[in-house]
């Protein structure tokens, strides 16, 4: 009888390779099986052993051409196997990332699991851009959401608390309902001129960054185009990112909205 084999939880981070922990990288370098998401780049798919097998499972918006339920067995049939298997996602497995159902799944099968944490997409953009999180006098917490909901779903966010002017608050996988979320909050009366930062492919080499208002967030995101993944920083700690206006007149942010590559 074969002896199973075990299951990395491993998080890929934000894009950049050099983001990596060293746990991830050892990880990743004792598999046999790679179960990768769409957006791990091929840098970091590279630091793969030769002798591995790669498994593409990625998904992409309103496209899910593996299922998350096939996923989970496929990991379970190469751990059973006697496989070791690197679930490679990006960001961190724990945060949007269902990786706790992927492990909930193999353990429940008698799989064991173990996590290499990952940075997730808050933190690389917060240091691509000079954007912290939180920041004495303008930002006292951050809270995290989801910007979108399995199935076509409407999002049921509890607005209230998310519309506090001294958090920030960080919208991942939101560029399709950055309207809807930008009303919701509004409605619940965070201010208008509240800055917002929207970072597509944070940390990688086609980053792109727009500044822009509460108010204007959803025009402004169609009009540069700006494709998923995007991740929405949305409070006054935007007011330092260094393109801003300065302080006396970031309130307003009249200008049209500024898009920039950086590479």
């Amino acid at each position: 009888m074969t002896k199973p084999g075990k299951v990395f939880l491993i998080g890929a981070g934000p894009g950049a390779p050099e983001l990596l922990t060293l746990r991830a990288v050892r990880m990743l370098q004792t598999a046999d099986v790679v179960v990768h998401d769409r957006l791990v780049s091929d840098e970091i798919l590279a630091l793969s052993p030769d002798r591995a097998r790669m498994i593409s499972v990625g998904k992409a918006p309103t496209f899910h051409p593996v299922p998350q339920e096939r996923i989970n067995e496929i990991l379970l049939e190469e751990a059973r196997a006697g496989h070791v298997v690197a679930r490679l996602k990006g960001g961190d497995p724990l945060i949007f990332g269902r990786g706790s159902e992927e492990a909930a799944h193999l353990m429940a099968n008698g799989i064991a699991v173990e996590y290499a944490p990952g940075i997730t997409a808050a933190q690389g953009a917060a240091c691509a851009t000079g954007v912290p999180l939180t920041h004495r006098g303008l930002a006292t917490g951050v809270q995290y959401v989801t910007g979108h909901r399995q199935a076509g779903r409407g999002l049921d966010l509890d607005w209230k608390r998310l519309a506090d002017p001294d958090m920030t608050l960080v919208v991942y996988m939101g560029v399709a309902n950055i309207g809807q979320i930008a009303m919701g909050l509004m409605t619940e009366g965070l201010p208008e001129s509240t800055p917002v930062l929207a970072v597509a492919r944070a940390t990688t080499p086609q980053e792109r960054r727009l500044v822009s208002r509460l108010d204007r967030i959803a025009a402004d995101i169609r009009q540069a185009e700006m494709a998923a993944p995007v991740l929405f920083i949305i409070g006054q700690v935007v007011s330092l990112y260094a393109d801003m206006p300065t302080a006396a007149v970031a309130a307003d942010l009249a200008a049209a909205p500024r898009v920039a590559a950086h590479a």
